[in-house]
């Protein structure tokens, strides 16, 4: 099949739609179909065109961002052409060009896809709110359009305004997953060049620095948490310097963590390589995931984790919840709830050996080839129905 996939942020941007659609896409690649990725030019620096693990991507031209949004005067060319020349359309929501993408898709008569990753919550301001109003207008129009909705969670789709009003198109598929496996020496580099050697536990948060995951409610329960493991460590991993539209919650949030780094009690890792994350989750004696919000429908960080061998504490989210309730790999604490955080998380790190779960199980269960092969039953489905 010719798939035509189309999201706002590809690579280089990193989040966990950007990384769920790139497994997505190279899997599909893999298993002999043509995908192509329209998305914006976000980074002036990147090319209009390249092919990427046997995906070509095209790139629009942004004039202007607004918010965390941008412009593209050209993708409405773009997407009439590509449309054309494809026989699926699929759609990664939230994106304010959806709406126009799925109606081309549905007058051309070609099954239409979109997956909804989460809900939309923009950062405070009469602006955003303006925004944020009119890309839910979009994303609703784009429904209408869509022949099925995808969501990763049977518990997400019961619980968020958008998939619930569309409910009879909803279909789940639980998200692609996938790490290099970690070698014995590259973990014992990993905990000799960041000096956890004599520290611990380890305790890791792995997001994008943004006010929705939460980085509070971990700094928050941090004091409790080194009364009773003084040598204690937060491993922060994910970009946290100039995330698009969080700069407020950096200036505010920074001299609190600064206090912790300058102790030894917290490191900034940055962006990590794919190997890097599966020596970083082996030394993780838990995964902190407390995010606030429905912007976080799943976290496919949490997996990842599990893979490794690392137990998770998690809000109590609807999806965010499912990871550690299919795998019983961690526990669950009430959003926002720093004290249940630390209490939680204490009693993961006191008893591991009770919550434990086959790395390799998981790993198999979570492969980009299964949801690959859900993806191409459903559009094969769409396609007997048209």
């Amino acid at each position: 099949m010719r798939i035509l996939t189309a999201l706002t942020y590809y690579r280089p941007h990193i989040s966990g739609l950007t990384i769920y659609t790139e497994r997505l896409a190279t899997a599909l690649a893999r298993r002999g179909h043509q995908v192509t990725i329209l998305t914006s030019q976000f980074d002036a620096s990147t090319p209009r065109y390249e092919v990427m693990d046997g995906v070509k991507i095209v790139r629009a031209p942004v004039v202007m961002r607004i918010s965390k949004g941008v412009i593209m005067p050209t993708i409405g060319f773009l997407a009439t052409r590509l449309a054309l020349e494809n026989e699926v359309i699929h759609l990664h929501l939230p994106q304010f060009d959806a709406a126009g993408i799925a109606l081309r898709g549905r007058l051309l008569k070609k099954p239409t896809v979109l997956t909804y990753h989460c809900d939309l919550k923009l950062p405070p301001g009469w602006f955003n709110r303006v925004a944020d109003q009119a890309i839910r207008l979009m994303n609703n129009l784009a429904a209408l359009s869509a022949h099925r909705i995808v969501t990763y969670t049977q518990d997400y789709a019961a619980n968020s305004p958008y998939t619930r009003r569309y409910y009879r198109k909803v279909r789940t598929i639980l998200p692609p997953v996938e790490l290099p496996p970690a070698s014995g020496e590259m973990i014992r580099l990993f905990k000799q060049e960041h000096g956890l050697e004599g520290r611990g536990p380890v305790i890791g948060m792995a997001a994008r620095f943004a006010a929705e995951k939460g980085v509070e409610v971990l700094l928050d329960a941090l004091p409790p948490i080194l009364e009773i493991y003084p040598k204690a460590t937060v491993l922060y991993a994910g970009q946290y310097l100039d995330v698009l539209g969080e700069e407020e919650y950096a200036r505010r949030l920074f001299p609190v963590i600064k206090k912790y780094q300058g102790e030894g009690q917290w490191q900034f890792l940055g962006v990590l390589n794919p190997d890097n994350m599966a020596a970083y989750y082996a030394n993780l004696d838990a995964l902190v995931v407390p995010s606030l919000n429905s912007t976080e429908s799943f976290g496919l960080v949490q997996v990842e984790a599990m893979m490794n061998g690392a137990p998770v504490v998690a809000s109590d989210l609807p999806g965010v919840r499912q990871p550690i309730a299919i795998t019983g790999m961690g526990k669950t604490f009430p959003v926002g709830d720093s004290e249940s955080l630390a209490k939680t998380l204490h009693s993961v790190l006191a008893e591991p050996q009770a919550i434990h779960a086959n790395p390799e199980e998981i790993r198999l269960r979570f492969k980009p080839d299964n949801t690959a092969a859900a993806y191409e039953a459903l559009y094969e489905e769409i396609k007997s129905q048209l």
